[in-house]
This record gives C-alpha cells, sequence and structure tokens, in this order.
C-alpha cells in the first residue's frame, strides 16, 4: 500500500460520520490486542486549552527522560501530527502498516457498524504507542469525554482545562450538561485537576469527582503567580497559557508519588513547549507581524483580545478572519471587529465554511465603521494586505493551518491532508488528487 492509498481509506471513513459512543472503539481496540492496557495516560478534556496543555506534558516528561506518545487532534497540516512520540510524528511508513492493520480488523464488523474515523485513528494512535513501548502518554479528548472513543482508557489523571459553550449539538446547551460529558473522564479514585471556573460547571465536576471518591484539584489563576511561574518565561503568549501552565504542573505534582520530575526538568519542559497555531507570532518581509490564533469559539476569542491588549497594546491589526457557520461568530465577531482596523474575510477549507460575503453583510450591522473586504481564499487577503504591519489571522484552526504553509511556518505536504479533519459526514466520497 502506498501511501497516498492509506489516507485515502481513512478519508473515506468520514463517510460514517460522527458517533459518540464506546461500543465499537471498544471491539475494535480488542481486535487490536487492547494496547490501552499495556500504556499509562493522562487524560485531558474540557473547551480550550486542550492541545496546549497535552504539549506542556509532553514537553516536561519527556524532558524529564521519559518516552511520551502524544495524542491530539485536529492537525493543522499534516495528519502524522495527530500522533507523536517523543514529539515525532508518526512516520508515512508507520501509518499505512497502521492502516493495513486496520482494514484486517475492520472486517469483524458490519458495514452498516463501520467505525468512524476517530475511532479507527483512536485505536491506531494507541497500538502505534504501545508498539513503540511509550512509557506514558498525553491523551486528549477529541469531543466531550463521557462519550468520547478516547474514553475507553483508565489513565492515571484526568484533567478538565476549562468549560464554556462550544458543540452545543452534541454536547448540551447548558454548561451544566457540558460539564457533565466533560468530566465523564474522571475516573474512580483517580486524581482529576480542573481550571474550570463557572460556578455551573464546576459544581458538576465537584460532585462527579466526590462520587467516584477522585481527589479534585482546582486550579486558579493566583496559581500562575506562584514558583516556578512566577519567573519562568513561556513561550506560549497570553495569560490563558500560565493558567494551562498551572495545570499541567499540578497534574505533574499529582503524579511525582509515582512519576518523579525534577524541578529542573518542569522549568525546562515548560520553557521549551512548541505548540503552533496558537499566538504565534510568524515575522514577514520588512519587520511584517503576522499573528497567527486558532481561536474558534467565544471564549477563545475572549482569550485572544486579553493576549493582544496585553502583548500588543494600542495596535490596530488588520484581521484576516474564516469561520465555520456552525459556530457562534456573531459574537466572537462582536469581539473582534473593534479590535481592528480592518477586516479581510476568507472562506475556510471546510464544508462547514461560512460565506465571506454573508460574513460581510453582517460585519457591517456588527460594526459598521470598519472597512470590510469579501476575499475568495486566504492566498487573495493575504495578497491583498501584503503591506499591512500587524496581520491577525484567526477564527478556525482549519484557517490556521493554511496560513502555517502559505507563510511558509510549515511546509505544504503533496496531499491536502488537512481535509482529514471533516467529521460530519461528506455528501458523497471525494478522491485524494493532490493538494488542494
Amino acid at each position: 500500500m502506498r501511501y497516498s492509498k492509506a489516507i485515502q481509506f481513512l478519508y473515506e471513513l468520514q463517510w460514517f460520520g460522527l458517533k459518540l459512543g464506546l461500543e465499537n472503539t471498544r471491539r475494535l481496540a480488542a481486535l487490536a490486542g487492547n494496547p490501552h492496557e499495556q500504556l499509562r495516560f493522562i487524560h485531558v478534556a474540557g473547551t480550550n486549552g486542550k492541545g496546549s496543555t497535552c504539549a506542556m506534558l509532553e514537553s516536561i516528561y519527556r524532558t524529564a527522560g521519559l518516552r511520551v506518545g502524544m495524542f491530539t487532534s485536529p492537525h493543522l497540516v499534516n495528519f502524522s501530527e495527530r500522533i507523536q512520540v517523543n514529539r515525532q510524528p508518526v512516520s508515512e511508513a508507520q501509518v499505512v502498516e497502521l492502516v493495513e492493520r486496520t482494514q484486517v480488523w475492520l472486517q469483524d464488523f458490519p458495514q452498516d457498524h463501520s467505525p468512524t474515523f476517530f475511532e479507527v485513528v483512536t485505536v491506531m494512535a494507541m497500538r502505534h504507542f504501545a508498539d513503540q513501548q511509550c512509557d506514558l502518554v498525553i491523551w486528549e479528548t477529541g469531543m466531550g469525554g463521557r462519550l468520547d472513543a478516547t474514553n475507553i482508557v483508565t489513565p492515571l489523571a484526568s484533567a478538565i482545562t476549562n468549560v464554556q459553550f462550544d458543540h452545543q449539538q452534541w454536547l448540551g446547551d447548558t454548561l451544566a450538561k457540558i460539564a457533565a460529558e466533560k468530566a465523564g473522564i474522571i475516573k474512580p479514585q483517580a486524581p482529576a485537576l480542573t481550571t474550570a471556573d463557572e460556578p455551573e460547571a464546576l459544581a458538576v465536576i465537584r460532585d462527579i469527582a466526590r462520587r467516584l471518591a477522585a481527589p479534585l484539584t482546582e486550579v486558579t489563576p493566583a496559581d500562575t503567580t506562584a514558583p516556578p511561574l512566577d519567573t519562568l518565561a513561556l513561550p506560549l503568549l497570553g495569560a490563558h497559557q500560565r493558567l494551562n501552565a498551572a495545570l499541567a504542573l499540578a497534574v505533574v505534582r499529582a503524579l511525582a508519588p509515582g512519576i518523579p520530575v525534577s524541578e529542573a526538568a518542569l522549568r525546562e519542559g515548560l520553557s521549551r513547549v512548541y505548540w503552533p497555531g496558537r499566538l504565534q507570532v510568524i515575522e514577514g518581509a520588512c519587520g511584517q507581524v503576522n499573528v497567527l490564533d486558532g481561536a474558534h469559539n467565544p471564549a477563545g476569542v475572549a482569550a485572544l483580545c486579553a493576549a493582544w491588549a496585553q502583548h500588543f497594546a494600542g495596535v490596530q491589526p488588520t484581521l484576516i478572519i474564516g469561520v465555520l457557520r456552525d459556530k457562534d461568530w456573531p459574537t466572537m465577531f462582536r469581539m473582534l471587529l473593534p479590535l481592528a482596523q480592518a477586516v479581510y474575510l476568507v472562506p475556510v477549507a471546510s464544508a462547514r465554511t461560512a460565506a465571506p460575503m454573508d460574513l460581510m453583510a453582517a460585519c457591517q450591522r456588527l460594526h459598521p465603521p470598519v472597512r470590510t473586504v469579501a476575499c475568495g481564499s486566504l492566498r487573495e487577503a493575504l495578497v491583498l494586505t501584503d503591506k499591512a504591519k500587524h496581520r491577525l489571522l484567526t477564527g478556525s484552526l482549519y484557517l490556521v493551518g493554511e496560513a502555517l504553509e502559505r507563510l511558509g511556518a510549515l511546509p505544504t505536504p503533496p496531499l491536502n491532508e488537512r481535509a482529514l479533519n471533516e467529521w460530519q459526514a461528506q455528501p458523497e466520497p471525494k478522491t485524494f488528487s493532490g493538494h488542494g
């Protein structure tokens, strides 16, 4: 099998859409030899900051000398970003091997009960981490927690970054309902940690932890000024990232009796953490400053606006934004538009993209003073704004992934692997014929 055929196989799994539930994942994992039973996990859920917290935990434990697997989603450019060992993405040859093995396991499933893309990739990741003999796996949920495919594991600790509104059609229309889904990763007597501060959500997390006799640690902004964070410079910008770092530190300290980590490794791991697309600064020609951030819901945009005020006070950027139509983009726009001197609206490379012309009409209603331009592509927006001193690109991680390619920060793969982030069934199967 060639790598392109392996990616095509994974793409075709999207036809089965998104299904919440653990039955298929458990069955597929059993066919794969239950690799998760050979591994130790730290499970991370939350509305925003999951990936950053995972990256921090991975960096700390790798610095401490462990062989660390990390499973995250979505990917920005390459599918291989989702499955890494010591920050080395799974190779093309390994993806091919895993797909070939998966195809054998899937023969035991009737066509109308086929596992979804995410369920398959979750089991592929577990199999890979077991084959690679990882000492520890940092394990990010895909959506929610309780019924997410990742929740077949029994982790050493469960971390919940925060609880905000997102994916309400799947997780519920109140913070209490969403919190119950995310707190579904908490396991009996295993440490649970959270930075959630909404009273409605926190009450649910506390109740579930109490019923499971899981010791709960609540991390607050006050923890961001305690050693070593009081003197440590983080590569990731924003007060929200310092809170994520405090959560990662609390997890490491909770597990220290079984997995000791020195203070030096803690400091070095945090000081060297790398997680692209999150308030990432890319310098362009003639001193141009590009800031990329995957803020894709109101809570993420609020964190972005606060970080912008902290790190770019007084600067009005040219805003390049593309959003998915199923997000609460009107609320996002109300926060972002007053920040900008001009707005360039672009489509996201997704079937769920909001149309720039529709967004332009909304911008003119929401904030009439700002100059607004609808573009046919991100490439067009970058050309039109190439003289802007500061550009802020945000609204979707899908958009940020494309921007990282077009700005030369990440290499462009021969296949358009960003399309694998689509988790809703497509109207008809598509074929990978090259980069789109």
